[in-house]
């Protein structure tokens, strides 16, 4: 077959398809244009609501790949190519990746549920399958956190959603609870009178509800004694810091008798 052959098969073969060839390349024009109209009119209606924005993308996502799929299958068609075999291979590959990519896949599902839940956001502080720290990001496969000192943790969504989450964060203020332990001959109310003045004059701590301090358990040698009082979450960390030592001070120079390990810090929601 010389050139001339095969130049007269290709006029041939657009002669005889002229019309499917111009029917294909208006279809792909106008589903390209559609496709884009229609990602931008569902994006401009979930950003109306209060989904997160990685939720959004997510959706965008899915909706992009569903709307391209409908479009080559339709293309497909119209050059005379027989879809309902490639719809079956098509079902076939997706089983088979479903089933080797289960894991991520429940991820992805997960993260989707992370995301709308609003269990948590980007910079909120909190306490998972025994880790805690601040989120630094969230996708649809993990969650990070950066622990208080600068370590970074990554956790597969899927654990975080068939586990307890503590968000530290959820609320503007959060209450401190400190314990401590004195010898048990010492009197209560000077050592309660004490400890609330040490904080008395922070103007970190709030007034609204009111600190609190009592005796809760009498032992062998020793009185335990809990302070609660509320506080900003920005001041959360450096108020245990600040008011733990302030207290330690306070005691020693009113000459408290104090036990080892007198302080321990008492995390709560």
């Amino acid at each position: 077959m010389n050139l001339n052959d095969i130049w007269n098969d290709i006029i041939l073969f657009f002669e005889k398809n002229v019309w499917n060839i111009i029917l294909f390349f208006s279809i792909l024009f106008i589903g390209i244009i559609l496709t884009k109209v229609l990602l931008k009119i569902i994006k401009r209606i979930l950003n109306k609501t209060k989904i997160e924005k990685i939720a959004i993308d997510f959706v965008i996502i899915i909706f992009k790949i569903v709307l391209i799929s409908i479009l080559l299958l339709i293309l497909l068609s119209v050059i005379g190519i027989e879809i309902t075999g490639i719809l079956t291979a098509i079902s076939a590959v997706l089983l088979a990746v479903g089933l080797a990519l289960q894991g991520i896949i429940s991820n992805a599902a997960n993260g989707f549920v992370v995301v709308s839940s609003k269990m948590f956001k980007k910079d909120d502080y909190i306490y998972v399958d025994g880790q805690e720290g601040t989120v630094s990001q969230i996708n649809f496969l993990y969650t990070t956190l950066i622990t208080y000192d600068n370590k970074k943790i990554t956790i597969p969504n899927s654990t975080i959603v068939n586990s307890s989450v503590i968000n530290y964060d959820s609320f503007k203020t959060r209450r401190m609870d400190i314990k401590f332990l004195v010898s048990y001959k010492n009197d209560i109310e000077i050592v309660k009178n004490i400890i609330l003045n040490s904080i008395g004059k922070n103007k970190k701590v709030l007034r609204k509800p009111s600190p609190f301090c009592s005796l809760i358990n009498v032992g062998k040698s020793n009185m335990e004694f809990i302070l609660k009082f509320w506080c900003n979450n920005k001041d959360y960390w450096d108020l245990y810091y600040s008011v733990s030592e302030e207290i330690y001070i306070n005691l020693k120079l009113n000459h408290i008798l104090l036990e080892s390990n007198q302080i321990e810090l008492i995390k709560t929601n």
